[in-house]
């Protein structure tokens, strides 16, 4: 069950490995509100190479660049390849995450094109009215808007991410803090591809909300799952071990 957690940086996204769904929810939430801005923000540089070491460099070299402003995120180098690499913040995981306004998450994040086509537009949007101090309820109701106005496409088949970064914080739980990739997917149950079976190295969590069981909280936005495999090795080559104790 723990493994769940970090599921909720991937952001996009948001997004990560970690454990447990209702567990994880049901944790008391340490950050109740929006730190000050500062926090969340990084140098221009350092994010750019945080960024390309979510996934391979014969993948990341080529990728477009996302890093954080004061207004969202932005573009700050032009990919050639179709992948879109940036480092999520906190406040793009699930909406109930205990962890969703927690300043020391940075979780390295590199979509491939079909990702990048579907999670792009909501990065921006989340990004830009979280930057400019709205609240969840606000920003669920703009993406409930922006998915009526067909301003974000529908998930392409074949959608994953890399995440794959030896410098990510992706949760205080701090062992959990490994290599992976995701794959996200809609009109799917978790048994159709194996998630969570015994012995299976496939996790699975919803995409918007972890534990809640009001149909109303999904009303407007697509129904997404997101598939988590664990790999051997950092995007360096390097073998993974655990790291970022809390």
């Amino acid at each position: 069950m723990r493994r769940v957690t970090e599921l909720t940086i991937c952001l996009a996204v948001v997004s990560a490995l970690g454990g447990g769904g209702a567990n994880a929810v049901a944790q008391s939430d340490e950050y109740p509100t929006m730190g000050p801005v500062e926090q969340y923000l990084m140098g221009k540089d350092a994010e750019i190479a945080l960024a390309r070491s979510a996934a391979p460099d014969s993948i990341s070299h080529g990728a477009t660049i996302l890093v954080l402003g004061r207004q969202g995120y932005e573009s700050a180098v032009r990919g050639r390849n179709g992948f879109v690499c940036f480092v999520a913040r906190s406040w793009l995981a699930a909406f109930d995450w205990p962890e969703f306004w927690n300043p020391k998450i940075r979780a390295p994040d590199c979509m491939n094109p079909q990702a990048a086509r579907f999670l792009v537009p909501i990065v921006l949007l989340r990004s830009r009215m979280t930057m400019a101090g709205r609240s969840k309820e606000e920003v669920v109701a703009a993406l409930r808007t922006a998915f009526a106005n067909r301003e974000v496409p529908g998930l392409d088949h074949g959608a994953m991410e890399y995440m794959m970064a030896k410098g990510a914080y992706l949760t205080d739980q701090g062992e959990h803090n490994a290599p992976h990739l995701m794959f996200l997917a809609a009109g799917v149950a978790p048994e159709d591809w194996g998630a969570g079976a015994a012995g299976s190295p496939v996790m699975a969590a919803p995409y918007w909300y972890f534990s809640s069981r009001d149909p109303s909280d999904l009303e407007g936005l697509p129904h997404i799952l997101v598939f988590l495999v664990g790999v051997a090795d950092w995007s360096d080559g390097t073998p993974a071990t655990r790291h970022g104790s809390p």
